[in-house]
């Protein structure tokens, strides 16, 4: 006899923008019935990661979490890890794109994170008081920003579409906790994507944007499918495009030497497309902003090339315009309008989201004073993720 669930759940409250597909595969789930969230028992966690890996995002409203409690139920994903996801200490580095973003909470490797001066102790947690918060905005790492005028006027764009991962000498965590404190309510604003489609997507001020990696996938034509399944991306050692997808190729990478030190061993390549751990699904992880190369294996034996077919004897794409331009194409379809759900946050939400099937971006832009405040927490991996299969490979080369 199958015992009952010990939790509820629910869909996630999609906007009208959203593609019944979404709905329809599942994408998100809300679950209440956790006796308490700081303290989460085996049973509980065991329905908990399962819902995690089919439903990609989980979300428990109103919970009164703990960063030792926070830092207990992201361990639980991956017992073994115990470092941030960047590093013990996040990214002190000056040249890092997250060095102004993170505050990590004495004693543990939770991370705030948010906008505005922040005093409550009770947010803080032992962080000096008033600590700075910074919401990061494309204005700092677009290429072409908006303007005074239409930021004034509620025009936004997404930040950065990414994995949470190093890249390099860490592996991505499985899981990244997002717990909602200092919250701002009811204001819109609307993204513009600014790519020639007309794109737009009204946004709650400050939301979390998500794409689903198996939904990217899975709506690509053939010819894509073929390349996304036999290609690995190469990442760089440690100004974007306006959809907050990729960068823009100009010449102006900083030169290798002019880097912080770095060893070639701990560069990172994965392939493009992860296998869930639990029920097998391929989801299209990359992180466009981290892209350096592309090597992509030819057809198997026993496939047959079309017309269509991209490098069907395989290849290693090193020229830089050409290998983000290939996955810009590959990702763009995936981040349309209709497949990103914004989550509106209330107070004390917690989000969970398997980090290796999702891509995720913030949203919105903020003025100095105006108030946002979270803990992330989310932990380097003890193992690799894992590729397709010779059995998927045959399927879809």
């Amino acid at each position: 006899m199958v015992a009952a669930p010990l939790l509820t759940t629910s869909p996630l409250p999609y906007p009208s923008s959203c593609d019944p597909l979404l709905k329809e595969e599942g994408f998100g789930v809300v679950v209440h019935g956790v006796k308490d969230i700081n303290n989460i028992s085996d049973d509980e966690f065991k329905e908990i990661e399962t819902l995690l890996y089919n439903h990609s995002v989980v979300l428990f409203p109103d919970v009164h979490l703990t960063p030792a409690g926070q830092y207990a139920l992201t361990n639980l994903f991956d017992p073994n890890a115990a470092e941030y996801g960047h590093g013990a200490v996040g990214r002190p580095d000056t040249k890092s794109i997250l060095h102004p973003d993170l505050r990590t909470i004495p004693g543990t490797p939770v991370q705030l994170i948010g906008n505005g001066p922040c005093t409550d102790p009770a947010i803080l947690q032992g962080l000096a008081s008033p600590t700075q918060l910074k919401h990061p905005s494309h204005q700092s790492f677009h290429r072409d920003i908006l303007t005074e005028e239409e930021s004034a006027a509620g025009i936004t764009r997404f930040y950065r579409w990414h994995i949470d991962a190093a890249l390099y000498e860490r592996d991505p965590p499985k899981v990244t906790t997002l717990y909602g404190l200092g919250v701002p309510q009811g204001k819109k604003q609307t993204v513009r994507y600014d790519d020639g489609t007309g794109d737009e997507l009204e946004v709650p001020l400050g939301g979390t944007a998500f794409v689903s990696g198996k939904i990217m996938f899975d709506q690509l034509p053939a010819h894509l499918k073929s390349l996304a399944i036999r290609t690995k991306v190469q990442y760089s050692p440690p100004k974007a495009f306006s959809t907050g997808l990729g960068m823009h190729s100009e010449g102006k990478e900083m030169d290798r030497d002019d880097l912080p030190p770095w060893s070639e061993d701990k560069i990172k390549i994965y392939p493009m497309l992860w296998k869930n751990a639990k029920n097998g699904n391929l989801h299209l992880q990359v992180h466009p902003s981290g892209i350096q190369s592309l090597y992509i294996d030819p057809l198997p034996a026993g496939a047959t090339a079309t017309p269509e077919t991209l490098y069907p004897e395989g290849a290693h794409i090193t020229d830089l315009k050409t290998v983000r331009e290939l996955v810009y194409s590959i990702q763009r379809p995936g981040i349309a309008p209709k497949l990103v759900y914004t989550h509106d946050w209330k107070p004390y939400d917690l989000a969970l989201f398997h980090n290796r099937g999702v891509l995720h971006t913030i949203t919105g832009a903020f003025k100095p004073e105006e108030q946002r405040a979270f803990w992330q927490c989310n932990l380097a991996s003890t193992d690799r993720p894992s590729g397709p299969t010779e059995e998927d490979v045959k399927k879809y080369a």
